[in-house]
């Protein structure tokens, strides 16, 4: 049996420059399920995105998916793509099983979690304060740096991460540190300064894009009261949704976030098309 991808629209272009295109995944002709392949708005067009990939139940486990995902992978190349991305969301096993087969490497998976309405408390001597101009100058160099080599060690060229760290840090503050709906602030504890948060507020849900220990002061427990911060912000200003990513590899992050309750909403698997 021969299985194939039937394009069933014309290649669209949206107004961020990327492409997409939906297809029949067909089986002698038969149409067996649907696949949606895209390029990403994130790195553009050197890198392919399957959005979505489905396959009818009753052809299901007899290797349809793999196929087609293949496939998929051969139109990328096409593109002119060099590496390809796959979102899974959170308790697909099967396509979790899928792409690991095909050589997939997990690089980043989103978190969310649900806030009640009582903010909690922050351990004792440890407070927060609004972060500094020059604290903030400080950091932004520093984030800017950590966040393209972040990128860089799980596969990003190295001028498209740094690209990348510019582009989004200047569409997320275009004002810096006075960005409406940014929130920056300082924790210190008894008296001495222990770590970074950068908290976003966004329409429905408050949102963490940074929170880093100060390097002399990592190991006590300080993470732990970032995020009870970043809670207690979200809270503060109406949102009962606090969404965070996290890189795979960062495995005290990962183990701090699942302790406190967040829970995986989907997972981004990347790989290299040679």
């Amino acid at each position: 049996m021969t299985t194939t991808l039937r394009p069933t629209e014309p290649l669209q272009r949206a107004a961020d420059g990327t492409r997409s295109r939906r297809y029949q995944v067909c089986v002698n002709s038969r149409p067996v399920g649907a696949i949606h392949l895209g390029t990403s708005a994130a790195f553009g067009d050197s890198v392919a995105v399957i959005h979505d990939l489905r396959i009818d139940e009753p052809d299901r486990r007899r290797g349809r998916g793999t196929v087609a995902a293949l496939a998929a992978e051969e139109v990328a190349r096409g593109w002119g793509c060099r590496q390809i991305e796959a979102w899974v969301p959170a308790g697909a096993e099967a396509a979790e099983g899928l792409v690991r087969a095909l050589g997939y490497v997990r690089r980043n998976r989103g978190m969310l979690k649900r806030l009640g309405d009582t903010p909690p408390t922050l351990p004792p001597g440890s407070a927060p304060r609004p972060m500094t101009q020059a604290e903030y100058d400080a950091w932004h160099a520093h984030e800017s740096e950590q966040y393209a080599r972040t990128w860089i060690e799980r596969g990003v060229p190295e001028a498209e991460a740094y690209a990348k760290a510019r582009r989004d840090h200047e569409r997320l503050l275009p004002q810096g540190l006075g960005t409406r709906d940014m929130l920056f602030s300082v924790v210190e504890h008894q008296g001495s300064r222990v770590g970074v948060l950068w908290l976003a507020l966004r329409e429905d849900r408050a949102y963490v894009f940074d929170v880093e220990v100060d390097e002399a002061h990592r190991g006590r427990g300080h993470g732990r009261t970032l995020m009870l911060l970043a809670e207690t912000q979200a809270i503060a200003a109406g949102r009962r949704l606090l969404g965070l990513n996290v890189f795979a590899g960062n495995t005290a992050a990962e183990r701090l976030y699942e302790s406190l309750g967040y829970e995986t909403t989907q997972s981004v698997h990347y790989k290299p098309l040679l």
